[in-house]
């Protein structure tokens, strides 16, 4: 194996990432050809197939597998070397890649980019926006540095902390604005509209309502927080969203806006990262200036 490169490497990790050489081979910036070539040297070196080729696909074999996990790691730790540098110059600077949950990515994300660009020129942030289960793979894989979420996570190899507490208000027809605001046992009756199946926001309002996924709904599920306020404007149903969320998703939907009596349900935001990063203490810093940010937009910190 004298012959192994890291970038044959790269190239392996994406192509099982993938599943496809044409989409592996854009998301190094290389040609299809040469990505195979790549491919076929590795394989050549090995003495034996990473992965079966279909028509429109490939999959791993059995030592593709064995392999994967070992590339994985390998990555991971060559990238950290380069962190290790970084950490010696101080300050948090250069390429931070951060992964966001989607009940958080549109309503912090402006603020913390106003934040960022006033206190810190010198880093530059890349956002992943995709659900909890995503970004806790990709950031044990090294695919991103740190992500900010719903806390706790309670991963092994991972350190969280907490931003700021934020409370859900409930959402309802304009024509509905003079009805009792229900509690969770009630909310069980009405048609509650919620996120599909992977977001932690839908689990954290079930929860409030003392219901379980497995549970019968005759609900709807929307993508997006959008998507069920304008539900709910629509007359469709009801709905909980996160205080940050109302005055970007309320004021163009036609429906009510109410506090639930305490104690109110809600959900604490956090930031997580890798124990083993050479960056902990920069990350540290830079919650801060999440939390700032948070600030800014009127949240609760915690």
């Amino acid at each position: 194996m004298k012959n192994l490169t890291l970038r044959q490497l790269r190239y392996f990790e994406a192509l099982a990432r993938h599943g496809h050489f044409g989409r592996a081979a854009a998301a190094c910036s290389i040609s299809q050809p040469a990505l195979s070539v790549q491919i076929r040297d590795l394989e050549a070196d090995l003495g034996a197939p990473l992965f079966e080729r279909g028509a429109r696909q490939v999959r791993l074999t059995a030592l593709g597998e064995a392999c994967l996990s070992r590339a994985v790691d390998i990555l991971r730790a060559v990238d950290e070397f380069d962190d290790l540098a970084r950490a010696a110059q101080g300050d948090l600077v250069g390429r931070l890649r951060l992964g966001v949950i989607p009940t958080v990515a549109p309503y912090l994300l402006p603020a913390l980019f106003a934040e960022l660009n006033r206190n810190n020129a010198g880093l530059d942030l890349h956002v992943r926006e995709t659900l909890t289960p995503r970004l806790l793979v990709e950031l044990h894989e090294g695919k991103i540095d740190a992500a900010i979420l719903a806390l706790p996570v309670g991963e092994t190899g991972l350190h969280e902390v907490a931003l700021f507490d934020e409370s859900f208000v409930f959402v309802r027809p304009e024509a509905d604005a003079d009805a009792p605001v229900p509690d969770g046992e009630a909310l069980k009756k009405m048609r509650l509209l919620l996120l599909e199946e992977g977001h932690c926001f839908r689990d954290q309002a079930l929860s409030f309502c003392k219901l379980s996924s497995a549970t019968p709904r005759d609900g709807l599920d929307g993508s997006s927080l959008t998507t069920l306020v304008q539900m709910v404007g629509a007359g469709l149903g009801v709905t909980l969203i996160p205080e940050m969320a109302v005055p970007v998703e309320t004021p163009a939907a036609r429906v009510s806006i109410a506090r639930f009596a305490e104690p109110q349900p809600t959900r604490t935001i956090g930031m997580v990262w890798r124990n083993s990063s050479p960056l902990s203490e920069q990350f540290r810093h830079f919650s801060e200036t999440v939390r700032t940010a948070a600030m800014a937009e009127r949240l609760s910190p915690n």
